[in-house]
């Protein structure tokens, strides 16, 4: 039986210490926090912040998660790593590797010149070099030169395919987008039709009007008629609908009455309009809301045995728009 070692609590290797020194704590959170307000603040200048003040600030961090034995100090450092990682990663897609495009001449021709192919690349372009013009056989390079720089960057196995591959291939341009044309026959086209004021004849006030006539009805028939017997139109029903809208402006200005009578039949009745002073002495409006729908229009036809409109039949209201009438 093999000798077993227990790990003794106090030992600075123990990660969760519930018996810290509550200065050691303070210490640890106050460092934290003011690492953080530090990225905080330079990420609205990130310009100004540079990589080297972002990784010393991470070494402090990492220094001050030595003295980490809580999870409230543990999330701190979290925090931080966050704010850092975000900070750097801002950084990184700011970088740029160089204002211009690959220049695959100029890069051939310093290959060249590295690998011992004559005459530099500032004295080939005095003498209006072209890297294509270069006669292999003439000139001797040496290739294991610039292998053993590529060997110390990548130990993947050099292959021609990969010169000749990305090399070879040019930058593509964007071509610009060209909004496709319709050609239209010009026969067909027609000019709109321009309205004037003068040309938009309205019709008459058709609610004014239609409220007269249901006023002078119910007059002509000088005693309480049952709501649907006056109002529905067995023929029509919109203007069933209608006529219910005009007798509502006649109700609400007082000039008719509607009651329910003892058998529970609803009645309307032309009645005195009341004036200021009944209003004043207790009298009050009140509204109902009436439903009415085809169904309960088919249904009180039916019931009430309604044959004939006692409000006439009205003819269409039509609107002249230019030289043409809508209805």
């Amino acid at each position: 039986m093999s000798d077993i070692e227990i790990e003794d609590p106090s030992a600075s290797n123990w990660t969760y210490d519930p018996d810290q020194d509550p200065e050691e704590k303070r210490a640890v959170r106050k460092n934290y926090r003011s690492l953080a307000k530090t990225v905080e603040e330079q990420q609205a200048h990130p310009n100004d912040y540079t990589a080297e003040q972002l990784m010393k600030q991470v070494q402090q961090a990492d220094s001050l998660f030595d003295k980490v034995k809580g999870p409230q100090e543990a999330t701190l450092d979290s925090h931080f790593l966050l704010m850092a990682s975000s900070m750097g990663a801002q950084k990184a897609r700011a970088m740029k590797s160089g204002s211009g495009a690959f220049d695959v001449d100029e890069f051939v021709a310093k290959l060249i010149t590295f690998m011992g192919g004559g005459k530099s690349f500032e004295d080939r372009a005095e003498d209006n070099y072209d890297a294509g013009d270069v006669d292999d056989t003439a000139v001797s390079l040496e290739w294991a030169k610039i292998g053993r720089k590529a060997l110390a960057k990548s130990r993947r196995v050099p292959v021609m395919g990969f010169m000749l591959g990305p090399l070879s291939i040019e930058q593509k341009k964007r071509a610009a987008s060209k909004r496709a044309t319709i050609e239209k026959n010009k026969e067909e086209l027609r000019k709109p039709q321009e309205l004037k004021e003068a040309d938009i004849s309205r019709s008459q006030n058709e609610t004014t009007k239609n409220v007269a006539v249901l006023e002078n009805i119910l007059n002509n028939i000088g005693e309480p008629i049952n709501i649907f017997k006056f109002v529905i139109n067995p023929n029509d029903f919109a203007q069933s609908v209608e006529n219910i809208f005009y007798l509502s402006f006649l109700i609400r200005d007082g000039k008719v009455a509607f009651e329910t009578t003892k058998d529970g039949e609803p009645v309307v009745f032309t009645c005195e309009q009341p004036t200021d002073q009944d209003y004043a002495g207790g009298l009050m409006k009140r509204q109902k809301v009436f439903e009415f729908d085809m169904a309960i229009w088919k249904r009180a036809i039916e019931v009430f045995d309604i044959t004939k409109s006692t409000i006439p039949q009205r003819p269409p209201a039509r609107t002249k728009l230019g030289d043409k009438w809508y209805g």
